[in-house]
């Protein structure tokens, strides 16, 4: 089967892209209420906002402004108390607002790479999610850089225990399952349609143990439960709930991106939402001093790299 045919490409009105900017915006569905921008401009330049060194900001902004190609990494962490955490789930989300497409790929967590920047293990080959670990957003963004050979425009980071706190104010999600099992805690995941409260959709998204497809499979879902959470969040019945969509989402997501350039965003790249393409990277197994890894061919990555490119030119 052709790489083509590998690609999964769907028309969706909502995607990862909205469900980080919608609500830190003016928009909602169509706008927040005007009481609430004051406010959420304060939010999101006071509680989100992370300048990195490792993005030059104003190249960033001067494509923004001629409404350029951008590409921006989208890191979910596993992020506890009195613990950095590992970005267990790593996309990098292409925007190309003149064709009006988009192209997200997923890098596998256990991708042995070159650790790139100002961090530990800085030189040598780890686990590609360890970079966040070692050195934070900073870290992480080199890393992605040096092992697609591309450059990032922004880049946002949500820690995935805040899924659970977003789901519970919009009232639960429905996804479709397509495996049966029990967790842990006893709670039981039917196959088929399902609705999930908070803490049972931030355990469906990370579930990989039970799953014959282990990481690929764990992907799928997060990507089910975002996009389940962007519709619920976009329905015109939950603009009510809008600023408590906000308050969690100051509280586990930053990012470079500052409130102005979100509104531009919203208002000059929504049409990049009207074709995506998504790709998730494979490779091999391998252990390496007993530690798992997942080696991706350089072909692999080269093919990853000119898509990322031809959505940019």
């Amino acid at each position: 089967m052709s790489r083509l045919r590998n690609l999964k490409k769907r028309r969706k009105k909502r995607w990862t892209i909205v469900l980080f900017l919608l609500f830190l915006s003016v928009a909602g569905g169509t706008i927040f209420a005007l009481s609430l921008y004051s406010e959420a401009e304060e939010t999101v330049n006071k509680k989100m906002y992370r300048e990195v060194s490792s993005i030059d900001h104003q190249l960033t902004k001067k494509k923004v402004k001629s409404h350029e190609p951008l590409s921006i990494l989208l890191l979910g962490v596993d992020e506890r108390s009195g613990d950095r955490g590992r970005s267990d789930a790593i996309m990098v989300l292409t925007l190309d607002p003149e064709e009006e497409r988009s192209f997200l790929v997923s890098i596998p967590r256990d991708t042995r790479t070159l650790m790139v920047g100002d961090g530990y293990q800085a030189g040598s080959e780890d686990k590609i999610n360890h970079a966040y670990a070692f050195g934070g957003p900073e870290m992480a963004i080199d890393t992605v850089e040096a092992f697609l050979d591309i450059e990032l425009d922004y880049y946002m980071k949500v820690n995935m225990e805040g899924l659970a706190s977003i789901v519970d104010v919009l009232g639960g999600i429905t996804v479709h399952n397509t495996m049966d099992w029990v967790d842990n805690d006893g709670y039981h995941f039917e196959k088929g349609l399902i609705s999930l409260g908070g803490e049972q959709a931030l355990e469906y998204a990370r579930m990989r143990y039970y799953d014959p497809n282990g990481d690929l499979g764990r992907n799928d879902r997060q990507r089910q439960v975002i996009k389940a959470i962007v519709e619920k969040a976009t329905d015109v019945g939950a603009l009510s709930k809008a600023q408590a969509v906000m308050e969690a989402l100051s509280e586990n997501l930053t990012t470079n991106i500052e409130f102005s350039e979100m509104k531009d965003l919203i208002f000059h790249y929504q049409s990049a939402q009207k074709q995506l393409s998504t790709y998730q990277m494979t490779g091999t197994s391998t252990t390496v001093g007993g530690i798992y890894y997942l080696n991706v061919p350089d072909q692999e990555v080269e093919w990853v790299k000119q898509k990322i490119s031809d959505y940019s030119s």
